[in-house]
This record gives structure tokens, sequence and C-alpha cells, in this order.
């Protein structure tokens, strides 16, 4: 099983769509609400590293009002 966090950069006023957007999918384990230069940090899993690719691309960048994101893999827990 692969993790990893994305962080989320969302539009002006969109914050609150798209967490609300992320939260009930099935790879999504966590979205939290953050302050700093990212506004959401969202907890993905899935069976390995490509499908985190696939998550992070069809899944949360497609999402209306996501500006950019950084993801970072979980290499040790």
């Amino acid at each position: 099983m692969a993790r990893a966090y994305v962080l989320i950069e969302t539009a002006v006023g969109k914050t609150g769509a798209v967490k609300a957007s992320l939260q009930h999918r099935p790879a999504v384990k966590s979205v939290d609400t953050v302050t700093g230069p990212y506004d959401l940090i969202v907890q993905i899993e899935g069976p390995d590293i490509s499908s985190i690719g696939r998550i992070v691309l069809d899944e949360i960048h497609t999402v209306e009002g996501v500006s950019r994101t950084i993801t970072c893999l979980v290499v040790d827990s």
C-alpha cells in the first residue's frame, strides 16, 4: 500500500467546496484545512506509487477550485 500527503492551494473562496468534494472519495483518508501557503492537506492511499499519481491527476487536479498541489510520498511510518 502506498500513501501520500497532498498539499493543495485553492482559489480564493473555494477551500470549503474543494474539501467537500474530496472528503468522501475512497482513496482519500483525511482532509484537513490548514494555515500557511497551502489551504488543505489531504492524505491518500493507493495500491502502489503509480496509483498515487493517478489519484492526484484524475481525482484531485480535476476538482474545480484546485490551483496547485505538491505531493509528498510517505517513505516510512
